[in-house]
């Protein structure tokens, strides 16, 4: 498996991630069949004591990218998140709140600068994620 982006839209996750820092930035991947054409960034619901290393998405968030997904004739195909400080491997809360069948982008952000990143599914039994090639368009 692999997920396509844009210099531009990874530069755009990158910009939210590290305007986030040192808080967990975080957002949905928009697009059709494995491309990302779009990001829509998010606050952090998550509470003020948690958001260094853990972040929270509404319902109310997940509607609107729906909307917006289906307004663009495209689908909401994944989420994107920072770890401030930390490798971009998912964490077992990522995989506690993960979906098979998304893309999870997940980028390293050391002293506020987005460093690398990298992308996970989570296999449809739940049980871990399986890195998947990021091929930048």
């Amino acid at each position: 498996m692999s997920i396509k982006i844009s210099t531009e839209v990874l530069d755009g996750i990158n910009k939210h991630v590290e305007e986030a820092y040192p808080e967990e930035g975080a957002g949905f991947l928009i697009g059709l069949e494995g491309e990302v054409k779009q990001i829509l960034p998010l606050d952090n619901a998550r509470e003020d004591e948690a958001r260094h290393n853990r972040f929270l998405i509404t319902p109310e968030d997940y509607l609107k990218a729906e909307l917006t997904a289906d307004k663009l004739g495209l689908s909401l195909i994944g989420v994107f998140h920072s770890h401030p400080d930390h490798p971009n491997r998912p964490s077992e809360f990522d995989r506690d709140w993960a979906q098979p069948f998304f893309s999870y982008i997940i980028t390293s952000v050391f002293a506020g600068k987005a460093i690398e990143s990298r992308s996970w599914r989570l296999l449809e039994d739940r049980s871990m994620f399986e890195e998947e090639e990021v091929q930048i368009l």
